[in-house]
């Protein structure tokens, strides 16, 4: 059985509603993901380097960023939750063909979660 594992871009809010709850949201998800053998990619972690370094960091810098990473991944997993960024990165997915799935939960129905590493296998090392 040939096992795929994805590249999964998370996308969702991180700076409307509550920030804590978001990073939150979007760690869990990468959590699930990469515990199903993908490899998900979480640009909420972008937003701590902007806060800790000691270099400034815009909007225009950060989108850039996130862009640039879009285009290499193969799946996008849409957090629930108001975001206008993370709209405009569904957007962009559709725009490149890249599947969108709307939460973890519908990613984990399709056909693309079932060709991540099967449980056995997780279980003698893969």
């Amino acid at each position: 059985m040939e096992i795929k594992r994805y590249r999964v871009y998370i996308a969702g809010p991180v700076t409307k509603g509550i920030y804590v709850e978001n990073m939150r949201q979007a760690i869990e998800a990468a959590d699930v993901i990469s515990e199903r053998g993908h490899f998900p990619f979480t640009p909420h972690l972008f937003d701590l380097w902007a806060l800790m370094s000691p270099v400034k960091k815009n909007q225009t810098f950060m989108f850039e960023q996130v862009s640039h990473w879009l285009q290499f991944c193969d799946i996008i997993v849409r957090l629930p939750g108001e975001s206008s960024g993370a709209d405009r990165e569904v957007s962009m997915a559709y725009d490149k063909g890249i599947p969108v799935y709307y939460g973890v939960q519908e990613f984990k129905e399709s056909p693309h979660w079932a060709e991540g590493i099967p449980e056995e296998a997780k279980e003698k090392g893969a």
